[in-house]
């Protein structure tokens, strides 16, 4: 697991994160006050929290240079700033130069987790007994890479965010010709089973592959939609995900997207 690693920010991602982050003004040094917190700093005190599933406030500040406070407070301003996709874009293009991610085909899942402080995009689960949930809305690639992720309230139904999901995608540079941003096949369980749906992905050059409600168990689809499982279980390995703690949607889905980029930077150490 990430977390488990001796340095929660290796090199290899802070050398991705740091131009996209915005450059303070420099001190003058008579300036009163305290210096601003290291963002690498900041940043390993985020990855902690993601991993461990500790509250902001029991972030051991001696360890990492940054209290919780601190790191909750870099987390919204570049949540804000669009730090997390473009992060995600970056390495999802890497992953597109080493021969990955395939994006012949994509699959596409949800995921329900439970939201115990409400906020926006919060409802009552039917399956949590109407507690109150959100939903994770996951697209990826043959083998896993996520390439796009949603959050939604838990009642809300998944084929909802198909077609928000296909327009999520970032255009995958290549070396040569145009960005790829869209699958040639879509594979999906029999919660998307909606002839509507399956107009709008053939308008738009996508083939559906999507079971259907009525019929029995053994299409043969799960032999290829068994990946999107595994990446909601790669996203479940850091624990601040499993439980929504944050009330700010914003909030919460940075740090989703901050995870898929930390799993496309795994799947682009194990490409070499």
């Amino acid at each position: 697991m990430w977390g488990a690693s001796a340095d929660l920010v290796p090199d290899d991602l802070w050398e991705r994160v740091a131009p996209l982050l915005q450059e303070r003004p420099a001190r003058r040094f008579r300036d009163p006050g305290r210096r601003p917190v290291d963002d690498r700093a900041a940043l390993r005190a985020i990855v902690y929290v993601l991993c461990k599933g500790v509250s902001w406030r029991d972030v051991p500040a001696e360890r990492f240079g940054c209290s919780g406070v601190t790191a909750w407070r870099r987390l919204r301003d570049w949540t804000e700033a669009g730090v997390w996709p473009r992060l995600q874009e970056v390495l999802l293009a890497e992953l597109r130069a080493a021969g990955l991610p395939d994006m012949d085909d994509a699959v596409i899942d949800a995921s329900r987790v439970r939201a115990l402080k409400g906020g926006d995009h919060t409802g009552p689960s039917p399956v949590d007994r109407a507690r109150p949930g959100s939903k994770h809305n996951l697209i990826v690639d043959r083998h896993g890479t996520p390439l796009a992720i949603t959050l939604t309230s838990g009642n809300r139904h998944d084929v909802t965010q198909l077609m928000p999901l296909l327009d999520a995608m970032p255009r995958i540079r290549r070396l040569r010709g145009r960005p790829r941003h869209r699958p040639r096949r879509l594979f999906a369980d029999r919660g998307y089973d909606f002839d509507k749906y399956r107009r709008l992905l053939r308008a738009r050059g996508i083939t559906p592959k999507i079971a259907r409600r009525g019929t029995v168990h053994g299409s043969g689809l799960g032999k290829t939609r068994w990946v999107v499982e595994r990446t909601f279980a790669w996203l479940h390995q850091f624990k601040r995900l499993r439980i929504r703690y944050e009330i700010r949607a914003d909030l919460h889905l940075g740090l989703l997207q901050l995870a898929c980029s930390i799993i496309c930077l795994s799947r682009l150490r194990t490409s070499f």
